[in-house]
């Protein structure tokens, strides 16, 4: 009879388990979106050069960004307000910075995440030229945004997800790691001359504007309201797990096949160069595999802004003219369609000419003060009386917070001062 009790128990748990699986996908979106090859250069090369020692790091900004990530749900899901409407309650200085950012930030971004796709399928298919390839995947984005649902935008996003994790995990095994290395870099440890290599590598972990998009998308999932809270958090758990696991497998490949070669990957050229390293010695399948990772994160981070920062901005205009008694829908509204088109087109004449130094300081400077703004406002905004207190910051979240705040500012600083 117990044994009886026990299977059904186990039975249960297990179908429990499975009905939460099957609810992820806003946060897989959200931490997928972050993911670019920004963060697989990071990785690679702290992997080439100092092995697994970094581990620990990867771990930390994952708990780092699932923190800020659930922080934002619970204010969306506890007050029914988006973060532009927190931030305008605020004051509306915040609402201005993030309307000047978002314009410079599309501008700049749409022409950097399209050359960055072209960049793989260039190496994949050779069969036109990389200006070309990028034009095609901003296009093709447009496409996808405009006329698909939200439904088949997740669809897709999490078949490149999988396609992500297969892959690039797919490559890490190939080299058969030593597990006991791996988890020896769970300790923290900084060797002399890597802070800001370590602090880079923390605060990069599947962290941008897009972020912001996650209340957007949960609106579209169907989730309102303070009972989905739990639901979310199992969903933003699962997100950042797979990113760190992502991360951690790209870390593993920089150690296991470039550490002690001297050589040197730099920039997203480093990493077509690490596929042809990797077809040398493993074979064209495993430098395709590779490949098809590399593309598939990519698009991912181009195709998860492409649908998200829409919302944030048409939320924007919505916000700055009171409009907020409209039945339309965001996506359906003009300043969604502008913001689209923002991303798609205008960036395309940065592929021709270059990118003028003025719209990159502006972008730099915007873009280095973005993440402590962020951190500081959920800060602030999740410990006010505009949330309800049961669902306000506990000491644990606090605490992370503190950190997060003062890693992004010597992250901002040193920026910044890198700039001018």
């Amino acid at each position: 009879m117990r044994q009886e009790l026990q299977m059904e128990m186990e039975t249960a748990t297990s179908s429990s388990l499975r009905s939460k699986l099957t609810r992820v996908g806003p946060g897989l979106i959200t931490a997928a979106t972050g993911v670019g090859a920004g963060d697989l250069i990071a990785a690679l090369v702290a992997g080439a050069s100092l092995g697994m020692t970094f581990v620990w790091a990867i771990v930390l900004g994952a708990i780092f960004k699932y923190f800020i990530n659930e922080s934002m749900g619970r204010f969306q899901l506890a007050t029914g307000k988006t973060i532009l409407e927190g931030w305008h309650s605020l004051g509306r200085w915040i609402t201005g910075y993030f309307g000047a950012y978002s314009v410079i930030f599309g501008f700049v971004y749409g022409a950097a995440i399209a050359s960055s796709c072209a960049l793989a399928m260039t190496a994949m298919f050779p069969i036109l030229p990389l200006w070309a390839w990028a034009i095609i995947h901003s296009i093709v984005g447009y496409v996808l945004v405009l006329f698909g649902r939200y439904s088949f935008f997740e669809r897709i996003m999490t078949v490149l997800v999988g396609v992500m994790f297969v892959t690039v995990v797919g490559t890490a095994a190939i080299t058969t790691p030593n597990l006991i290395d791996i988890f020896s870099g769970i300790v923290p440890r900084v060797p002399e001359g890597s802070l800001f290599n370590v602090l880079g590598l923390i605060g990069g972990v599947g962290g941008s504007i897009s972020m912001l998009s996650y209340g957007y998308w949960l609106k579209e999932k169907g989730w309102n309201g303070k009972s989905w809270i739990p639901v979310m958090r199992f969903d933003s758990k699962i997100a950042y797990s797979v990113t760190a696991l992502f991360c951690l497998s790209v870390l593993v490949i920089g150690a296991e096949f470039l550490f002690g070669t001297n050589i040197k990957l730099t920039g997203e050229q480093g990493l077509i160069q690490l596929a042809n390293l990797l077809g040398e010695r493993f074979g064209e399948a495993v430098r395709w595999l590779f490949l098809i990772g590399f593309w598939s994160a990519s698009f991912t981070s181009l195709l998860g802004p492409w649908n998200g920062l829409p919302y944030l901005f048409a939320d924007f205009v919505r916000t700055v003219k009171k409009d907020k008694q409209s039945n339309v829908s965001l996506e359906k509204t003009g300043a969604y369609k502008f913001y689209l088109f923002l991303l798609t087109f205008p960036p395309m004449i940065l592929l021709f000419i270059g990118q003028p130094i003025g719209l990159i300081i502006a972008y730099g400077v915007l873009g280095s003060t973005f993440m402590p703004f962020l951190v500081i406002s959920l800060l602030v905004l999740l410990n006010s009386k505009k949330v309800d207190k049961d669902y306000r910051n506990n000491w644990v979240s606090n605490s992370v917070f503190a950190l997060c705040i003062g890693l992004f500012i010597f992250l901002a600083y040193t920026q910044l001062s890198n700039t001018f």
